[in-house]
C-alpha cells in the first residue's frame, strides 16, 4: 500500500471534540478534502505516563476515547496512521505486571531488558553510562521483584518517575519477537496503514558506544520488523531524532524518514529574512520523508541539526522563541551537548505563535512545507493556528502542553472561522489536488529573501514563490484551460 502524496494530519484523539467520534465528525464537518493523505492518530492506547506514550496494551482503546470499532470507521474514510513503542511499553502492563510478580519465572521475564543482560554481573559501570545518550539521570530503574521482592535493575531509556512507567524491552528476544508479530496483525486486522516505530533508535544497547542507533544491529532489527510489516502490508516510518548523517542513512536504505530539519530552517529563513540557509538544505535533502513543522513534543534543535547549524545562529533562534513564551526540552548527557554547553533538544511552542503570530509568515512557512518533496503533516494546533497555552502548561506542570491544547467542538467551529485558517485549509487542498506534485521538483533563488519552488509533470506546472521580507507568498500554476494562473496565498 504506497503512502498517498497528500496532507495528513496529527492529533491525539482527544484533541478535537474529545474522542475518537468527534473527530470523525469534526473532519468531515469542518475540514472536507483537507486530510486525504490519512491521519496520525497519536497513541490512543490505555497508558500510565506520557499522554499515550507509555501503553498499557495494544488491543484496547482508552474507553475515554472510544474503542477499535471507532478506529475502523474513521479508516473506512482516511488512512490511519498508528505508533508503535517500539522500544519501551507499560509498567502497568499485564507483561511487567507478570514480570514483577512471578520475577525469572515469569513467561514475559524475556520480554524485558534486565541488566545482567547488559552487565554480565548486574553491576552498572559509570564509565559506560556516560558514554550514553540519555533522555534521563540514568538509563535504568529499580523494581521489586516476585514474591521475596527482590531488587531487580530494568533497563528504562524514558520516564520523569524513580522508577519510571515505561519499560525497555528486549526487542532482540523471540518473547517480543511473537508479541511484535501479535500487534502487527491486531493492526492490520483494524486497517491500519502506516505505523510509526517511535523512539526506535533506543532499542540498540552495546557497552563503549552511546546505545542509540548502534549499527549494525539496528539494521538488523529494523529488517526483521520491516519483514512483519510487509506480511501486513503495512507501512513503516521509523522515527530518529538524530544529526543528519544518521536519517540520511535510513533513507538510503529505502525507509521514509521525517524530516526533522525542516521545522528549524524555515523558521530561521522567515525570521532572518533569508533563505540561503533555507534553499541549500531543500537543494540537497533526500525526498523519501515525512515533513513537519510542529508535533506534540517540539520544534528540534539537538542532535538534529548538529553540524549543520552553528550554535550562535541555534541561540538567537532559540531567544526569538522564548520571547514569545516557548520553553525548552534539554539533553542530559554532557558528552552530547555542545562544546559551549549548548543543550537545547526542543523548542515548546506552537509554530504560529513563533512566527509572532504573523498570518502571511505563517502561510509563508505553510506553503514552503508543501512545496518540499515528501509527505506533508500538519499538527492539529497549527491547523487551527493555535497559541501558546500557557494555562495547559500551569495546570499539568508539563512544558510539552503548551501546544497540545484540546478543543471542543465550539473553538474549531470559531477557529476556522479565523482568515489565516480559511487560507490554510484552502492551500491545503491545493496540494491534495493538483497533479504536478506528483512530478519533478526544482528550487532556485535569485535573492537573499525570495525563493522559488517548481514542480513540472507533462502539461502541468506549479511554481511557489515567497520574499521573506515581506512574506508575501503566491502560487504560478496551469488552470484547466492550459493558461498560467497566479493565486495569492
Amino acid at each position: 500500500m504506497p503512502v498517498k502524496n497528500q496532507v495528513q494530519l496529527i492529533t491525539y484523539p482527544d484533541s478535537m471534540g474529545g474522542d475518537l467520534k468527534s473527530l470523525k465528525h469534526n473532519l468531515n464537518k469542518y475540514f472536507e478534502g483537507a486530510f486525504d493523505g490519512g491521519i496520525h492518530i497519536l497513541p490512543p492506547y490505555p497508558s500510565s505516563s506520557d499522554r499515550g506514550f507509555a501503553p498499557v496494551s495494544y488491543f484496547k482503546i482508552d474507553p475515554d476515547f472510544g474503542d477499535w470499532n471507532d478506529i475502523k470507521s474513521l479508516a473506512k474514510e482516511y488512512d490511519i496512521l498508528l505508533d508503535f513503542m517500539v522500544n519501551h511499553i507499560s509498567k502497568q502492563s499485564e507483561y511487567f505486571q507478570d514480570f514483577l510478580k512471578n520475577g525469572r519465572q515469569s513467561v514475559y521475564a524475556d520480554l524485558f531488558l534486565t541488566i545482567d543482560k547488559i552487565w554480565a554481573d548486574g553491576r552498572p559501570v559509570q564509565a559506560d553510562i556516560e558514554k550514553m545518550f540519555l533522555r534521563r539521570s540514568l538509563p535504568y530503574s529499580t523494581y521489586q521483584v516476585g514474591k521475596e521482592k527482590k531488587e531487580v535493575k530494568v533497563w528504562t531509556s524514558f520516564g520523569k518517575t524513580d522508577p519510571s512507567e515505561q519499560i525497555d524491552l528486549d526487542v532482540f528476544s523471540e518473547t517480543s519477537k511473537r508479541l511484535f508479530e501479535k500487534i502487527f496483525d491486531f493492526f492490520a486486522k483494524n486497517h491500519i496503514k502506516i505505523v510509526r516505530l517511535d523512539a526506535i533508535g533506543y532499542i540498540t544497547k552495546k557497552l563503549g558506544t552511546s546505545c542509540f542507533f548502534v549499527e549494525p544491529e539496528i539494521y538488523d532489527f529494523l529488517s526483521k520488523i520491516k519483514r512483519i510489516a510487509d506480511k501486513y502490508d503495512i507501512e513503516l516510518l521509523p522515527e530518529v531524532h538524530s544529526q543528519y548523517r544518521t536519517q540520511y542513512k535510513l533513507a538510503k536504505k529505502g525507509y521514509w524518514i521525517y524530516d526533522f530539519i525542516l521545522p528549524y530552517y524555515i523558521l530561521e529563513a522567515l525570521l532572518n529574512h533569508k533563505v540561503s540557509n533555507l534553499f541549500t538544505y531543500l537543494s540537497n535533502r533526500p525526498e523519501r520523508q515525512f515533513t513537519m513543522l510542529d508535533c506534540h513534543d517540539g520544534i528540534p534543535v539537538k542532535p538534529d541539526l548538529d553540524d549543520l547549524v552553528p550554535t550562535k545562529d541555534a541561540k538567537e533562534v532559540v531567544d526569538h522563541c522564548l520571547k514569545q513564551g516557548a520553553n525548552l526540552s534539554l539533553l542530559y548527557s554532557a558528552k552530547h551537548k555542545s562544546p559551549d554547553g549548548f543543550d537545547v533538544h526542543q523548542i515548546r511552542c506552537t509554530y504560529y505563535s513563533a512566527l509572532n503570530e504573523n498570518d502571511d509568515a505563517y502561510l509563508q512557512a505553510r506553503a514552503i512545507q508543501f512545496f518540499t518533496p515528501g509527505i506533508p503533516q500538519v499538527y492539529y494546533v497549527g491547523l487551527l493556528a493555535g497559541s501558546n497555552d500557557f494555562q495547559r502548561v500551569k495546570d499539568t506542570g508539563e512544558g510539552r502542553e503548551i501546544n497540545r491544547h484540546n478543543y471542543t467542538e465550539a473553538e474549531i467551529e470559531s477557529a476556522v472561522q479565523k482568515p489565516v485558517v480559511k487560507r490554510l485549509i484552502k492551500l491545503i487542498r491545493f496540494r491534495n489536488s493538483y497533479d504536478a506534485f506528483n512530478g519533478r521538483f526544482s528550487i532556485t533563488n535569485q535573492k537573499d529573501d525570495t525563493l522559488e519552488m517548481k514542480w513540472t509533470k507533462k502539461d502541468k506546472m506549479c511554481k511557489l514563490v515567497v520574499n521573506a521580507s515581506t512574506y508575501f507568498s503566491k502560487i504560478h500554476y496551469t488552470g484547466n484551460t492550459g493558461k498560467e494562473e497566479i493565486v495569492l496565498i
